[in-house]
């Protein structure tokens, strides 16, 4: 997805704005990385795109507070993780053969 650089921009300050309301210093967000899996999730379904987004959010939290990754390692590994399943949309999943250990 491309966004016009106004709106990379607003997109940049809103993220700054945010992450600091939430007091998430360490954090220096992609808009073009979250923003692609948002838009090849919508593949799965129209409103896949910012449930995506949470979970890989959640998922990159929970790796970080772990100390398993640094924050835009943990944050990579998730958008990854599910950019390899929008291919197969809800088939297969976690009882499917090959799930064993695939968690970060």
């Amino acid at each position: 997805m491309t966004v016009s650089s106004d709106e990379e921009l607003a997109l940049a300050q809103w993220s700054r704005r945010l992450t600091q309301a939430l007091q998430i210093l360490n954090l220096e967000v992609d808009t073009q990385m979250i923003l692609q899996l948002a838009e090849e999730s919508r593949s799965v379904s129209p409103s896949a795109g910012p449930l995506s987004a949470f979970i890989v959010g959640f998922a990159a939290g929970q790796a970080t507070n772990s100390g398993k990754k640094e924050v835009q390692s943990a944050v990579e590994t998730a958008v990854q993780k599910a950019r390899g399943l929008v291919s197969d949309g809800t088939q297969d999943g976690p009882d499917s053969k090959g799930w064993v250990d695939s968690a970060q």
